[in-house]
């Protein structure tokens, strides 16, 4: 299915920065008692609390986007598996579909797609179906991202972790 970028990758990625930002922004040692108001408010910044941000807000960016969701022979809603899962493959423009599109080799066929807000799909398209499955975001791009249905992204119904999952 072209490149694909899991959630561990991404994850692991905005870790990373969280990390880097807080080595170089990290204070020097206070000179006297001024200073220490202003270190003991930045000092213990945990790198995975601002991943975990990081990972929120690309979250709230995808759910209030209009995505593009190809369309399968059938009109309904393409989706690939991977990892025993389902996946609903949506693209935040016509450019990153093109790129799916090249990497399976399909680039010369025409693309049918629905236009959906990412609440939507989330919230009343994947609680919806029969089976579970989650969202591939850009799955061909570098800013491709992996919304599997658990607590927090789907409802707790739809969620392989949540009350349907008990």
């Amino acid at each position: 299915m072209g490149v694909q970028v899991g959630f561990d990758e991404e994850w692991g990625r905005l870790r990373a920065d969280a990390v880097e930002r807080r080595a170089g922004s990290s204070p020097s040692k206070p000179s006297g008692p001024a200073d220490v108001g202003a270190v003991v408010g930045s000092v213990e910044a945990d790198p995975v609390a601002e991943a975990r941000e990081a990972v929120l807000e690309r979250l709230a960016d995808f759910r209030s986007r209009v995505v593009l969701v190809p369309l399968d022979a059938r009109g309904g809603l393409w989706t690939a598996e991977l990892g025993g899962l389902d996946w609903i493959c949506v693209f935040s423009d016509e450019e990153a579909l093109g790129r799916f599109a090249e990497a399976r080799g399909e680039a010369d066929r025409e693309w049918a797609y629905r236009r959906v807000v990412g609440a939507r799909l989330l919230d009343e398209v994947v609680p919806a179906l029969d089976f579970p499955c989650g969202v591939a975001w850009n799955a061909a791009g570098p800013d491709g991202m992996v919304l599997p249905p658990m607590r927090g992204i789907v409802p707790d119904t739809a969620a392989l972790d949540g009350e349907a999952a008990s």
